[in-house]
């Protein structure tokens, strides 16, 4: 008896599972459906089927929001500030472990504390020292305080996966002759993997979906990522959907195959950090 309970427990749940899951993908079908209706049908019914296929909508969209500008630019700041923020917190967080001190143990005190400072405080800061370096307007702008955000969350994680390396390897890599570089790169980062894929997938998420710090130093149209470039649709008084709606779709579309070909990486990082950290 309690054997078929606890299957029909099972069951149930699995069906809620099942319901809430649908839930959270509808937004995906209002996004889908909707990106190749008219403009009138999508005011009329957004929840319908499309009566008729408008796949011109695409096409219109790519042209009027510069897509291939846009998404020139999001690519080129997306994969610098990932590949960066990954070896710097890295780097940093290996030295601060290895190298034990109480400034270390400060320096780390103060990346916890950054992680936990909402970004609306910091924002004219920000832009105030982005325009002191006169990086304003640039992608080298956007790219220098992504760092300056994402990389105190990298050094947490890494520092507290570092400590699961043992040091034996090490030591026994520099009685070989290796210097500390070629200890870290060769030795030390291929065991970071699980962890340093973590926050490659999360880091590229976060800054490709990014709207308001993009939007706060790019003005020039050429430089607009694709968020900048879906937004534009939507004016003082107008809003077109039939435009952003593709926009959107193919803005969403290439960060949604990354995460599905990644999201195993994720686990990985997770589960290893939480036996071994």
């Amino acid at each position: 008896m309690k054997t078929e309970g606890k299957g029909k427990w099972n069951y149930g749940l699995e069906i809620i599972m099942i319901l809430l899951g649908l839930l959270f993908l509808s937004p995906f079908y209002f996004l889908l459906a909707n990106s190749v209706k008219s403009f009138g049908e999508i005011l009329s019914n957004a929840a319908a089927w499309p009566s008729e296929f408008v796949w011109s909508n695409y096409a219109q969209a790519w042209k009027l929001a510069r897509f291939s500008e846009a998404f020139r630019n999001s690519i080129i700041i997306t994969v610098i500030c990932v590949i960066l923020i990954a070896l710097f917190a890295a780097m940093a967080a290996y030295r601060m472990v290895r190298a034990d001190s109480k400034f270390n143990r400060v320096l780390l005190l103060l990346f916890v504390a950054a992680m936990v400072v909402p970004f609306q405080t910091i924002m004219i800061p920000i832009l105030q020292v982005v325009n002191f370096l006169g990086v304003n307007n640039s992608i080298a702008g956007l790219v220098m305080a992504q760092l300056g955000l994402s990389i105190p969350m990298a050094i947490f994680l890494f520092h507290g996966f570092i400590k699961s390396v043992p040091l034996e390897i090490e030591e026994a890599a520099t009685v070989d002759g290796c210097n500390p570089l070629t200890v870290f790169f060769r030795i030390v980062l291929p065991l970071l993997k699980p962890m340093l894929m973590t926050i490659i997938v999360l880091n590229a998420l976060g800054i490709w979906n990014d709207y308001l710090l993009p939007s706060l130093i790019l003005q020039a149209p050429e430089l607009r990522t694709i968020p900048l470039a879906t937004f534009s649709f939507f004016g003082q008084y107008t809003k077109q959907w039939d435009m952003a709606l593709p926009a959107l779709t193919l803005g969403v579309a290439p960060i949604v195959v990354f995460y599905l070909f990644m999201q195993r990486y994720i686990v990985e990082g997770i589960a290893a950090g939480s036996v071994k950290g």
